[in-house]
C-alpha cells in the first residue's frame, strides 16, 4: 500500500483535454452559507495546475446526504461560488438536477481551454451511490469525452460510488491530484514504511468503531496509546471498576486479547493511569470534576478525560517518536473543562520533530479547533476513508487509478 506508485497530475499532458476531476466540496453549510471551506481550498493546487496546463477542468462532488433526489439546500452552488472567487479561471456551475443533462452538456460545450465547469451534487442522481451506477458513471466519462479522470476526493476514497471508482471503466486516462497524493504518501508511508520509533495514539468514544485499527496498529506500531470513551473498555478487561463510564461490554474480551497480542509482540500498549470524573456527562461546564486514579474510580461517577499523570506518560512516549499517528480525541474535547487531555496530547505532538499524521474526524476537528493545525505534518481530509486506510485496508477509489 505505501508509496504507491499511481499516476500523478505531473504525469499527464492535458493541454486541450476535458478532464473530469473528483473533489470533496462536502462543505459544512448554514442557510446556505459556507462555514468551513477548508475543502475547497485543500483542492486548489490540483484545479490550478490543471487550468495552469490547458485542460477543461469539469469537478464533480457530493455534499450532504440528500434522501429523496435533489433538495436546494444540497446544491454545490455556494462551492462554485466561493470557487469562483480562490481561482483566476472562469468558474461555470452547471445547475441541473440530474447533474448530467442539457445545462451540464451545454456548459461543456461552451469551455475554453483553462476553464472550470462545476456539476451539481453526484448524490442527486439515486444512482451514485449504488451497484448499478454504471449508466450515471459513463454519462460523466461521457461529458469529459472520455479523456481523463483525477481522483482527489481522498475523503470518498473508500467508497465505490460511480464518480470515485466507476467512472474510471469509461475514460482512457487516470491519475490522482495532488491532494490524494499527499494522503497516501502520509497515511499509506506511515502505517507500512514508518521512520521508527512509531507511535500510534487511538481516542474517541467507542472500540468497536477502531476494531480493526487497534489489531493493524499493534502489528505496526512501537507504542499504542489509548484515550477517550474506548479507555474504560480497556480498562475493565483489566478487571477495574470503571463506574458508569461509557463501556461496550460486548468487547470487553476483544480488549483482552488486544492486551494480550501486544505483549506476545513485545509492543507498549498505554492506557489511562489517571482520569477526569464527573457524576455526569458536564452540562453545564461548571458540573465538579474530580481526577482519580484509574484504580479509584467512583461507581456513580464516569471518565470524561484523561488526568495530568496519563498526559505526561503520553507525551513522553511521544518524545522520542519519529512518526505518530493520532486518531481520535482523548476527552470530550468540545467541552473546555475537559479538553486538557487532547490539548496536552496535541502539544506534545506540536513539541516532537517526529512526522506527525492526524487521521482525520474528530481528532483533526480538534486540531484545528484547538490552534494546533500548523504545527502538524500533515491533517487528513478523510473521516472513514483515513480509518480504514489506518486498517490496512484498499481504498476502491486508489485501487482503480491506474499503476506507473
Amino acid at each position: 500500500m505505501a508509496g504507491l506508485n499511481k499516476f500523478t497530475v505531473d504525469d499527464i499532458d492535458v493541454k486541450g483535454k476535458k478532464v473530469l476531476v473528483r473533489v470533496d466540496f462536502n462543505v459544512p453549510l448554514k442557510d446556505g452559507v459556507i462555514t468551513n471551506d477548508n475543502r475547497i481550498t485543500a483542492a486548489l493546487p490540483t484545479i490550478n495546475k490543471l487550468t495552469e496546463s490547458g485542460a477543461k477542468v469539469v469537478l464533480c462532488s457530493h455534499l450532504g446526504k440528500p434522501k429523496n433526489g435533489p433538495e436546494d439546500k444540497f446544491s454545490l452552488a455556494p462551492a462554485a461560488a466561493r470557487l469562483a472567487e480562490l481561482v483566476k479561471a472562469k468558474v461555470t456551475f452547471a445547475k441541473d438536477d440530474t447533474v448530467v443533462d442539457e445545462n451540464a452538456k451545454k456548459a461543456v460545450a461552451e469551455m475554453a481551454d483553462g476553464d472550470i465547469v462545476v456539476l451539481e451534487n453526484t448524490r442527486f442522481r439515486g444512482s451514485e451511490e449504488t451497484k448499478n451506477g454504471e449508466g450515471f458513471a459513463k454519462e460523466l466519462a461521457d461529458l469529459v469525452d472520455g479523456e481523463v479522470f483525477v481522483m482527489d476526493a481522498f475523503g470518498s476514497a473508500h467508497r465505490a460510488h460511480a464518480s470515485t471508482a466507476g467512472v474510471t471503466k469509461f475514460v482512457k486516462q487516470t491519475a490522482v491530484g495532488y491532494l490524494m497524493q499527499k494522503e497516501i504518501n502520509y497515511l499509506g508511508n506511515a502505517v507500512e514504511e514508518p521512520v521508527r520509533p512509531f507511535v500510534a495514539i487511538l481516542g474517541g468514544a467507542k472500540v468497536a468503531d477502531k476494531l480493526n485499527v487497534i489489531s493493524n496498529l499493534i502489528e505496526k506500531c512501537d507504542t499504542l496509546i489509548i484515550g477517550g470513551g474506548m479507555a474504560y473498555t480497556f480498562l475493565k478487561a483489566q478487571g477495574k471498576e470503571v463506574g458508569t463510564s461509557l463501556v461496550d461490554d460486548t468487547k470487553i474480551d476483544y480488549c483482552k486479547e488486544m492486551i494480550e497480542k501486544a505483549a506476545k509482540a513485545g509492543k507498549k500498549l498505554l492506557l489511562p493511569v489517571d482520569t477526569k470524573v464527573a457524576a455526569s456527562f458536564p452540562d453545564p461546564i461548571d458540573t465538579e470534576i474530580a481526577v482519580e486514579n484509574v484504580d479509584a474510580i467512583p461507581a456513580d461517577k464516569m471518565g470524561l478525560d484523561i488526568g495530568e499523570k496519563t498526559a505526561a506518560l503520553y507525551a513522553e512516549a511521544v518524545k522520542s517518536a519519529k512518526t505518530v499517528v493520532w486518531n481520535g480525541p482523548m476527552g470530550v474535547f468540545e467541552n473546555p473543562v475537559l479538553a486538557k487531555g487532547t490539548i496536552a496530547v496535541a502539544q506534545a505532538l506540536a513539541d516532537t520533530d517526529a512526522t506527525t499524521i492526524i487521521g482525520g474526524g474528530d481528532s483533526a476537528a480538534a486540531v484545528i479547533q484547538l490552534g494546533f493545525a500548523d504545527k502538524m505534518s500533515h491533517i487528513s481530509t478523510g473521516g472513514g476513508a483515513s480509518l480504514e486506510y489506518l486498517e490496512g485496508k484498499v481504498l476502491p477509489g486508489i485501487d482503480v487509478i491506474a499503476d506507473k
